[in-house]
């Protein structure tokens, strides 16, 4: 039991984890009620409505984001809650608490308690030349620096990008690795900060 859930609402969350993971959306009460074995919506809508009574998730809209970390331990392996990230507010940091949508189990085996990490998906093909598919998962280090050649996401006049980051003399570039030729690099000349550094691609979570 994780703290104050019963049995269905662990499996409620986990769900709703990973739909939002797979789908960047959460389930409808009917999917969710399907998920679980109910035959009524209406039994789904009160476990929704436990979850969010109980601090676990929040709505927004149509859609829900889990507001609590899902501590498990699973083959007595040790993991790390990291956040992983939707939507960016604009003009606020990626990492910003509004724009987490979920937290996901990451073994410590490929990350260090001694720093922050994030999750954020992909979007296009900017990246497929440097293992960077659309729709994968990429674990990022929270970092404010990074060196000639890494792979980093960056917030550009509040849009989000991921590109191969280059300072040379006193021009910093974000080039894209492709085989789409139609990205092409980026000469940086506006408002420009560095979120973090790309360390792994996961596997997606289906």
């Amino acid at each position: 039991m994780k703290n104050n859930l019963v049995e269905k609402e662990i499996q409620a969350l986990n769900f709703i984890r990973n739909k939002i993971v797979s789908d960047g959306k959460s389930p409808s009460v009917r999917e969710l009620g399907d998920f679980i074995g109910y035959k009524s919506p209406r039994s789904s809508a009160i476990l929704v409505k436990s979850l969010i009574k109980k601090g676990w998730v929040i709505r927004e809209g149509r859609n829900l984001k889990i507001i609590k970390k899902m501590v498990e331990r699973k083959n007595n392996a040790r993991t790390i809650e990291v956040p992983l990230i939707g939507s960016v507010t604009c003009g606020s940091p990626v990492v910003a608490e509004e724009n987490i949508e979920t937290y996901i189990s990451i073994s410590e085996s490929i990350i260090s308690k001694n720093y922050k990490y994030f999750l954020l998906k992909a979007n296009g093909d900017s990246m497929n030349k440097s293992g960077i598919e659309d729709q994968d998962l990429m674990l990022v280090k929270q970092q404010s620096v990074a060196e000639n050649g890494q792979r980093i996401v960056a917030l550009i006049n509040d849009e989000t990008t991921v590109k191969e980051f280059y300072k040379e003399d006193c021009f910093i570039i974000l080039k894209p690795n492709s085989t789409n030729p139609k990205h092409q690099p980026i000469i940086v000349s506006g408002e420009f900060s560095i979120q973090g550094v790309v360390v792994e691609v996961l596997p997606k979570i289906n």
